[in-house]
């Protein structure tokens, strides 16, 4: 009976978890429908004397586009440069410009394959083992070997962490992905892969 009550509460917690995306998805659509799509809609409307739902969504989509070209190439990242220098010098602004500059470093790690593969680390102390993004490596003109650059992130916050060297002998490899690696880190350890092979 115990075990059976365990499974249910194991399931249920890690069924809410798989919903918490979808959740915010579903208000990221909304606040774009509510905030965007209406208004635009209303002034459509106006102009053209007929409604067209969606197109608000449609015209957000095109404008980030548009944004995603123009940040690409030479230009867009000389204006960008300059916005950063001009921010620096805001005081508030600054500190929310850094803010949503780091964040989306992170978010377009991926995009950038900045972790080669994951891994599992000792930690703290022998006997704890972390997981760990092989971001690189290194060479140690001392010993002649090769270190490699492990980025350990903190749950739930994968954003933050610890970057450290260590020999390859000192890691295992894990056959997750990515996403099971960033998905374990996000739950806390809640939802993983059922075994480390």
């Amino acid at each position: 009976m115990k075990k059976a009550v365990r499974h249910l509460r194991v399931h249920i917690f890690r069924g809410f978890l798989a919903l918490i995306p979808l959740v915010l998805s579903y208000f990221v659509v909304r606040f774009l429908y509510l905030a965007v799509d209406q208004r635009v809609a209303r002034l459509l409307e106006r102009w053209l004397g007929f409604k067209v739902p969606g197109l608000g969504i449609v015209l957000v989509l095109v404008v980030l586009y548009l944004l995603g070209l123009v940040a690409s190439n030479w230009a867009g990242r000389w204006v960008l440069s300059v916005v950063d220098r001009a921010t620096t010098r805001i005081p508030l602004i600054k500190t929310v410009y850094k803010l949503g500059k780091q964040l989306a470093g992170a978010l377009s790690l991926p995009e950038k394959q900045a972790f080669k593969r994951v891994v599992i680390v000792e930690h703290f102390r022998q006997g704890l083992w972390s997981v760990a993004f092989v971001t690189g490596e290194i060479r140690d003109r001392k010993t002649g070997g090769t270190l490699l650059k492990l980025f350990i992130p903190t749950a739930p916050n994968p954003t933050t962490g610890f970057s450290v060297m260590a020999p390859p002998e000192a890691v295992r490899d894990l056959p997750w992905t990515m996403s099971e690696a960033m998905t374990t880190i996000l739950s806390g350890g809640i939802v993983s892969p059922e075994e480390i092979g």
